[in-house]
């Protein structure tokens, strides 16, 4: 790989370290194109896997990794370099995406609207949807009348999405997995997970055999537009393997006949696309996905000039933010972090923050509960446990449910409680 140093910054931490550069797990290609011709961009440094969340005697003992984003020179994409393996990250873990009202509502909207749309007068209908996790978006499409499979790779998840009902195959999706199910589905789902996938080039050609001939692949993910937009780079971790822009999507789509013929710019998680995808020349393109690239273009996010300058927006941001938990904590007060996203890892090991400043992460997902976050070691507490006795300030971990958060404590914000969002994505 080559590292481009941007006029101005800091080496990134690895420039120049053959030790680093030979590193099990280092991506050598760019994972859509294939190209060697990568440039580094953003170093977060060396940081646990961010779900990877400890009992107590696992405190101390879990693996670090780089967590660094590399820019294709080729194709535009920004991608990790580092593969943690898949096995790692997705064998077991913790998420689960009914916890939150608004996530089940948009699943909800996703599944109304991909049904009225496109398949509302369809007698027999089919839905698969990869990276299922607890089945809540397949929940949503079977009261729609739909068949469903999910395919889940967590053991734990996709027991509790089976034990609701949810047909779920606890596996990993991919071509080898396509060509021994040997079904044809109208609907293909995959939400925030198809940034995620190892076997990137497999899965899509197993998406390519399992749609039917007029079906719809909806594939969701967060949008690197966004992401720079909102100096969210907190989504920026191990599972997310590689950060698109419509432009990039389709560079890969196009390699195996896919053709996404339209979009829309959700709100959740602070920006994501929603993409529909059929069989290239079987849906006619939308006016409003040429806006939508119309506007990315103009934004300049496909530029490797875009992400120096978003690195040294992470850098002001981590100031601002330690200066501001520093003064609160010297003034006497007492800050909890609200939610213990994945994400908020990253945040929390870039900037250090310890539970010298925080004193511990609250939580409502029971599968958290007396566990630890990675790196930091960061207890984490049940909401119901520190009821009683609120923080005078929440560090705002989970920004992305901003609206839900407020509403849900209005009573804290009436009492004088602080809700401290890192990240501001504008909602």
């Amino acid at each position: 790989m080559k590292v481009r140093k941007a006029s101005g910054e800091a080496a990134p931490q690895h420039q120049g370290d053959p030790a680093y550069k030979a590193s099990p797990g280092a991506s050598v290609t760019c994972r859509i194109c294939k190209s060697k011709n990568l440039d580094l961009v953003i170093d977060l440094g060396m940081q646990p896997w961010g779900n990877h969340f400890l009992s107590q005697d696992q405190v101390g003992k879990e693996p670090f990794y780089p967590l660094q984003v590399a820019y294709c020179m080729d194709c535009c994409t920004a991608q990790l370099d580092y593969t943690v393996p898949k096995e790692v990250m997705f064998g077991d873990h913790t998420y689960l995406s009914g916890m939150t009202r608004s996530l089940d509502q948009h699943f909800r909207n996703v599944a109304e609207t991909v049904d009225g749309r496109f398949f509302k007068q369809v007698e027999r209908k089919s839905v698969m949807d990869i990276g299922s996790n607890d089945g809540t978006q397949l929940k949503h499409f079977k009261n729609l009348g739909y068949d469903v499979l999910g395919v889940e790779s967590s053991k734990s998840t996709a027991r509790i999405a089976n034990e609701a009902g949810i047909e779920t195959a606890n596996d990993f999706f991919n071509s080898d997995f396509a060509a021994q199910l040997n079904r044809k589905f109208e609907v293909i789902n995959a939400s925030g997970v198809f940034f995620h996938l190892e076997e990137l080039h497999s899965v899509t050609e197993g998406i390519k055999m399992s749609l039917a001939d007029e079906g719809v692949f909806v594939v969701q993910f967060l949008y690197m537009k966004k992401i720079i937009d909102n100096c969210a780079f907190d989504q920026i971790y191990h599972e997310h393997l590689i950060y698109y822009t419509l432009q990039t999507i389709e560079r890969l789509l196009e390699q195996f006949d896919l053709q996404m013929f339209d979009a829309e710019l959700a709100t959740i998680h602070g920006g994501s696309i929603i993409g529909y995808v059929g069989h290239k020349g079987k849906h006619p393109v939308s006016t409003r996905l040429y806006q939508l690239k119309r506007e990315e273009a103009s934004s300049h996010v496909n530029q490797i000039d875009s992400y120096f300058s978003f690195a040294k927006k992470i850098q002001q941001k981590k100031q601002q933010n330690l200066n501001d938990l520093r003064a609160m904590k010297k003034s006497g007060k007492t800050i909890y972090g609200m939610g213990a996203p994945v994400k908020g890892n990253t945040l929390l090991n870039y900037f250090a923050i310890t539970s010298d400043l925080v004193s511990c992460l609250v939580e409502i997902n029971p599968l958290r509960k007396n566990l630890f976050a990675p790196g930091s070691h960061i207890p984490i507490k049940m909401e119901d446990e520190v009821a009683k006795r609120p923080p005078d300030v929440y560090y705002v971990l989970s920004w992305n449910f901003k609206r839900e958060i407020l509403a849900r404590y209005e009573n804290l914000v009436k009492q004088g409680v602080e809700f401290y969002f890192p990240v501001d994505d504008g909602s």
